[in-house]
This record gives C-alpha cells, sequence and structure tokens, in this order.
C-alpha cells in the first residue's frame, strides 16, 4: 500500500516562493499521475496541478505560470513549486496518487501573509 507524504510548507510573505515535496513509500508511483489539491479553511479541495507518467503537467488558472509541478522518479516523488505566492494560495496542500485505487498525503500548511 503506497503512502504518500507531504512536506515544505510553511510561512511565506507574498511573492516568495515555496516548494512542497511528496515522498512515495511502500510502492512506486512511476507508472500513475498523481496530483496536488489544496483546501483552504471554509472552502472545498481543489485541483491545483496534476502530472502524468511521463511528466506531462496541468494547471488551474489560478495558478498557471506561477506554479510548477515536476517528479522524479528514481527518488518516488512529486514536486510543487510555487513562486509569485499570494495571500488566496493560503491553504493545506496535499497530494494524491490517481488510479483505480487513490492515495491522498495528510496535507502541508502553506499560508502566504501580505
Amino acid at each position: 500500500q503506497v503512502q504518500l507524504v507531504e512536506s515544505g510548507g510553511g510561512l511565506v510573505q507574498a511573492g516568495g516562493s515555496l516548494r512542497l515535496s511528496c515522498a512515495a513509500s511502500g510502492g512506486i508511483i512511476l507508472f500513475n499521475s498523481m496530483a496536488w489539491y489544496r483546501q483552504a479553511p471554509g472552502k472545498q479541495r481543489e485541483l491545483v496541478a496534476t502530472i502524468s507518467s511521463v511528466g506531462g503537467p496541468t494547471y488551474a488558472d489560478s495558478v498557471k505560470g506561477r506554479f510548477t509541478i515536476s517528479r522524479d522518479n528514481a527518488k518516488n516523488t512529486v514536486y510543487l513549486q510555487m513562486n509569485s505566492l499570494k495571500p488566496e494560495d493560503t491553504a493545506v496542500y496535499y497530494c494524491k496518487k490517481i488510479g483505480a485505487l487513490e492515495v491522498w498525503g495528510q496535507g502541508t500548511q502553506v499560508t502566504v501573509s501580505s
């Protein structure tokens, strides 16, 4: 059973950057598409970015040009580079293994101060 652990969240000022990591253990994610979601207080969880098994990314309109999703299959890890952060990016960020058996991480808090 694959387990996912996110890290890299924290407090940053508007305009700053953070790099989130999602490390998989207990199995490989090489053949899976992966995704980053976020959930702000009082709001529904929303899709931020996806990356296919061969690396093709997609992004929500709200983060296009600012966020970059990538993966290192040798490290069994997916990343989310977040630049030009805005207060509205404040949320708990989750990664998810996409497939017949979906797996979620526990989330990492990102707080962007104005």
